[in-house]
């Protein structure tokens, strides 16, 4: 067995492994007579059937199993023992061609994409912007009024509006605008004229009062849905396909009352005993609001960083012929013509992904159980915060974050997001910062620019 490893070129390179029929015939043998022994053959008993027979029925499958194996774990060896940084996969070389009938000894030749050769070597003089986005009097009073309306109550009131419950008694309509004798008729239903999907059925309720009586078309507010229609007509959804207007008089109305600045809301929003005044609970929402602007700020960091650092690096020469042919094989559509078309886009990304590998190998970047539970965390409080649930107890999050980790859907996910974070951690260590302090409305045109 002899395996052989040439140059072509920075970025090119052929593996080529030989065997000779001894390098195999003693597994080949071994295999097949484990076939004869094992598996059940017509007129022979397990481990009886003749050598030639065995070979007639299974020789060629078990030859190909065989070299397959064997070239496999040749050419791996070779690459981790000689420290070849590999992109893609080796590939056949297509002048590559082997008769199982006809030879004893076979070639295999492969093509192989390299990793260019680089160093990158971060330092003080490299800037790098950094934005520090401000939070304004106006996002303070905005999310104040968001958590007041999100944790207030319904309490009775005197007039409809939009966000409004209404509850009342419904009556059909004759097309004249009398009452239906043997129409439809609801003693108690309930309207929230938010959830109408017809502005003008809406519209009827907007203003109106206690015991006012408002005409509308419950099929249009409903757009027709007969499940929406049955709950409102207390009628089942095969009768619930009613066409006509519909009189209700309005008995109840709830309007929404936002919360008071009191102890239950500081701690509804921050958390428990986490302000005890008004003073704190502002200074702790500034601050709330300062966290998560600084996400956005460390997510345009690694946009930035990525541009001037790969400026430092240079463009770095890839096998690009070898990788598209690469991307090509692994296409279930066979799409050349899209191959070519997002290969620069392609080629920018590997060519990130390996200035990361060499700045975490340099820095001695590594990640560990703590890391990816850290982020899972974070993700696992996302999820909850994207249904209004804030503040919920550490062992909550803690248990949701191991889920999440356990989850092969999410776990290798997370692995790559927790060593990106710390590799732009990394960077953020070892460059300048060319801080500047920005608005929302300036941070976010930093992004139309990008466009």
């Amino acid at each position: 067995m002899n395996v052989k490893f040439e140059r072509i070129d920075n970025v090119n390179a052929t593996l080529t492994v030989s065997f000779v029929e001894d390098d195999y015939k003693d597994e080949v043998k071994k295999q097949l007579n484990e076939l004869g022994r094992t598996r059940p053959i017509k007129g022979f008993r397990p481990g009886h059937v003749p050598a030639a027979i065995l070979q007639k029925m299974y020789g060629n499958q078990v030859l190909t199993q065989v070299i397959d194996n064997k070239v496999s774990r040749e050419m791996s060896k070779y690459i981790v023992e000689n420290k070849i940084n590999v992109l893609g996969e080796p590939m056949l070389n297509k002048d590559t061609h082997v008769d199982l009938n006809n030879e004893k000894d076979f070639e295999f030749k492969f093509d192989l994409g390299i990793a260019p050769d680089f160093d990158v070597k971060l330092s003080k003089k490299i800037k790098v912007p950094y934005y520090n986005i401000q939070v304004s009097q106006e996002m303070i009073d905005n999310q104040n009024a968001e958590y007041r309306k999100r944790f207030g109550r319904q309490v009775p009131g005197e007039v409809v509006a939009e966000d409004s419950l209404v509850r009342g008694a419904m009556a059909e309509l004759n097309e004249d605008g009398s009452i239906k004798e043997d129409g439809i008729k609801v003693e108690r239903t309930v309207i929230m004229p938010r959830y109408l999907k017809d502005e003008e059925q809406k519209a009827k309720f907007i203003g109106a009062k206690l015991n006012d009586n408002v005409v509308f078309n419950p099929y249009k507010g409903a757009d027709g849905n007969l499940t929406e229609l049955s709950s409102m007509l207390n009628v089942d959804k095969e009768n619930a396909e009613i066409h006509s207007d519909f009189q209700m008089q309005i008995e109840e109305i709830l309007v929404n009352k936002d919360a008071d600045l009191d102890q239950e809301f500081f701690d509804n929003v921050l958390g428990h005993d986490q302000a005890k005044d008004e003073g704190e609970y502002f200074d702790k929402l500034k601050q709330m609001l300062a966290n998560q602007l600084k996400n956005d700020s460390n997510y345009r960091f690694t946009i930035d960083a990525e541009k001037v650092i790969k400026g430092v690096v240079g463009d770095l020469e890839l096998p690009d012929e070898f990788l598209k042919r690469y991307l090509l094989a692994r296409n279930e559509n066979g799409d050349e013509k899209k191959i070519e078309e997002d290969y620069p886009h392609t080629k920018s990304q590997l060519q990130w992904q390996l200035i990361k590998e060499k700045i975490a190998h340099n820095l001695e970047v590594k990640i560990d159980a703590d890391d990816k539970m850290r982020l899972a965390r974070f993700l696992a409080a996302q999820q909850f915060a994207q249904y209004g649930m804030s503040n919920l107890p550490d062992d909550v999050i803690d248990n949701y974050a191991r889920k999440l980790m356990e989850d092969e859907r999410y776990s290798s996910d997370i692995e790559n997001r927790a060593f990106e974070d710390k590799v732009f951690a990394a960077i953020k260590e070892n460059v300048s910062l060319d801080e500047h302090d920005v608005t929302v409305d300036e941070f976010n045109k930093l992004f139309e620019k990008s466009e």
